[in-house]
């Protein structure tokens, strides 16, 4: 799969369905924006949380948007391994085959 042609046909896709919902968007938005916030936690801690849950829920498009967030905070290809294995630890080989999928998305994003 090529994660930056899939990330830009899903955002496409969302922001038709945000001219129909605008206010559940600016509440999504709100919500994002207080969740990310840096406090006992950093961002980029809360990215890898956010990464087990998008493998273990099997979504494709929230594994390449936080892969992408983690690419931005600076997550190196061993702490993004360290992550899944913990994420294919409690998730079992469904996990396992979508943390690959987090890992080919990361390869990408780092490259670009």
């Amino acid at each position: 799969m090529n994660w930056t042609t899939f990330l830009t046909d899903t955002m496409g896709r969302i922001g038709t369905l945000s001219k129909q919902a605008p206010g559940m968007f600016d509440g999504f938005n709100t919500m994002s924006q207080a969740a990310k916030r840096n406090g006992a936690l950093d961002e980029k801690t809360k990215e890898l949380i956010a990464l087990g849950i998008a493998v273990s829920t099997r979504c494709d498009s929230c594994i390449g948007f936080h892969v992408q967030s983690l690419v931005r905070l600076g997550t190196t290809r061993q702490e993004l391994c360290e992550a899944l294995e913990m994420i294919g630890y409690m998730g079992g080989g469904p996990a396992i085959a979508y943390g690959a999928k987090a890992l080919e998305a990361f390869d990408e994003f780092s490259a670009a």
